[in-house]
């Protein structure tokens, strides 16, 4: 191979891995196996987002090559190991794209987004034979991050009719869940505690849902929002010459208001 030159491609890629993974290779990657780095496609991914987010399309092109280096590397592994290859997860990926496209390889009518994601829906239940909405909403990823996974399992059973009319409904809900969990505190059982709050937290999704709004984009969004408001409240701390963990609860309310002034939405 020649290192070092302009432009690579696909096989070069492999070969390289290949060529780490080789009794002459590296070290490190010699020795990893599919579950001791599992947790870098999920990291890689997730940069990936982060650098897409940013509006820097060289970093973004730089973390999806991350992302590609890990299906790779998974698949140099299953082809030491002897269960499956780069072709079989191309062939996997090939097939499934065809067969859920069938207004575009088949048969099936689709003009719209909203139709293409209808076809999308039935050729997978098709593919999985499912025949119940509750199949549906159990196949949902349960290692997705909990409140996306509360989103899409709520959208899937939404289509069986069983939903509140508006959101003005489930802000009702919300506010009856939120009433539980206040009785729940009050009795200090800790199962009951966390079984409610679960349901405040899911019926809040839903809010989302109903909004039209991610609900894990709207948490990190406020995360955000806390983290700059609290460096505003420990800098204004700062200046009056009193560390933070010092000042009263009412000199601490005083900061927060004027640094939450700053930020709120109109």
């Amino acid at each position: 191979m020649n290192i070092g030159k302009k432009d690579y491609t696909f096989d070069d890629l492999i070969g390289i891995i290949k060529m780490l993974r080789s009794e002459d290779g590296c070290p490190w990657d010699r020795v990893q196996t599919h579950d001791s780095v599992k947790m870098n496609l999920i990291e890689e991914s997730y940069e990936a987002i982060e650098a897409l987010d940013s509006g820097d399309k060289d970093a973004f092109a730089d973390e999806l090559g991350d992302v590609l280096l890990q299906v790779v590397f998974h698949s140099c592994i299953g082809e030491s190991d002897g269960t499956f290859t780069i072709n079989d997860v191309l062939r996997h990926v090939c097939d499934k794209m065809i067969s859920r496209h069938t207004h575009i390889f088949g048969t099936d009518k689709a003009a719209t987004p909203e139709e293409v994601l209808d076809t999308w829906d039935k050729n997978k239940q098709k593919e999985k034979g499912n025949t119940s909405i509750t199949q549906d909403l159990k196949d949902v990823c349960s290692y997705l991050p909990a409140l996306m996974r509360a989103q899409k399992v709520s959208k899937k059973s939404a289509k069986s009719g069983l939903d509140w009319e508006n959101i003005s409904d489930v802000l009702s809900q919300l506010k009856s869940e939120i009433k539980e969990l206040e009785d729940a505190i009050a009795s200090g059982n800790t199962a009951y505690i966390e079984d409610e709050l679960g349901d405040v937290i899911f019926t809040a999704v839903n809010v989302a849902r109903f909004a039209d709004i991610k609900a894990e984009t709207a948490l990190n969004h406020s995360t955000d929002k806390f983290i700059t408001r609290f460096e505003a409240v420990e800098n204004a701390a700062e200046a009056l010459g009193k560390p933070l963990s010092e000042m009263t609860a009412d000199e601490q309310d005083k900061l927060w208001k004027e640094a939450k002034a700053q930020t709120d939405i109109v």
